[in-house]
């Protein structure tokens, strides 16, 4: 039995249908076990489980992780991470669990400017001292993220600190294949692997690519950390120690200039999806 927490969130909803597509039987792990899981039914053979679990409620997990043997780690980040999932390796090694598959951060580093990313170096340093068998997956940003940038296309802009610096993106639908393919493959367990599209595309590029799909004129504003930081916060809502986030991860992109690596395609046998592919298929989100 694999346990796959985070099952309402983009990779985790993502590894359970790739779990699906192999046959392969899995519990499903919320906070709202009465809310529909997305795209998941009843009907689908062999049928998924829907059990509680909160990662604040350690009985709750003590009682997910019964009879499992593998665990899917994917949670939001959060300023808790650490401290949340370094629990949830604890209790799982206590229940018996014997891999673990984390999802991780590409700049996860004890000194890494971006300090989400220091938060996942501890935890994978908690999880590679457990003893567990584990396997780390270092995805860069979801293109589902891109989504959210729908209201500012809208008004015909895209906002970013990045400048023209190639940006890698990747769909969630590939973080959950290859997730899978740790969970049910001995040839690729035990691995650290990072992750990405095909390209690394530049807000700009991305700014002329939406004018293109949706016939109207999309422009890139390039803002300077601070400016971005408070456009976050005061219009997107964003709390601060998110806004503090994505500001970092930008700049990241700048000082370390991204390239796709072809760690999707070694390990599935196929590309991984592009993003010209992923804005078309949201063609009317972004159209609205």
């Amino acid at each position: 039995m694999i346990v796959v927490m985070g099952a309402t969130g983009a990779t985790g909803n993502a590894l359970l249908h790739s779990l699906l597509a192999l046959g392969t039987p899995a519990r499903a792990l919320t906070r709202t076990p009465h809310r529909p899981i997305p795209g998941i039914t009843g009907a689908h053979q062999p049928p998924v489980e829907v059990q509680y679990a909160d990662a604040t409620d350690p009985h709750s997990l003590r009682t997910a992780f019964k009879g499992a043997s593998q665990l899917f780690l994917a949670m939001a980040n959060s300023p808790t991470q650490v401290e949340l999932e370094t629990r949830v390796i604890d209790i799982a090694a206590h229940a018996g669990i014997g891999h673990i598959v984390k999802i991780s951060a590409p700049a996860a580093e004890p000194d890494s400017p971006v300090a989400i990313s220091r938060g996942h170096y501890a935890v994978e340093e908690h999880l590679r001292a457990s003893g567990l068998t584990h396997t780390i997956l270092r995805p860069y940003a979801f293109m589902q993220n891109l989504l959210r940038l729908a209201p500012t296309v809208a008004q015909g802009i895209v906002l970013g600190t990045t400048g023209d610096a190639p940006c890698n993106h990747i769909d969630c639908r590939d973080i959950g294949d290859v997730a899978a393919a740790a969970l049910t493959r001995p040839d690729i367990t035990g691995g650290t692997y990072t992750l990405t599209g095909p390209e690394a595309v530049s807000y700009p590029a991305l700014a002329s690519r939406l004018t293109t799909l949706t016939g109207n004129q999309v422009r890139y504003v390039n803002l300077t950390p601070a400016e971005l930081r408070g456009d976050l916060i005061h219009n997107a809502h964003m709390p601060a120690w998110l806004a503090d986030h994505v500001t970092e991860i930008q700049q990241l992109a700048i000082a370390r200039p991204e390239t796709p690596t072809t760690t999707v395609t070694d390990i599935l046998g196929r590309p991984p999806r592009t993003l010209d592919a992923f804005l078309h298929e949201h063609h009317a989100h972004f159209s609205r």
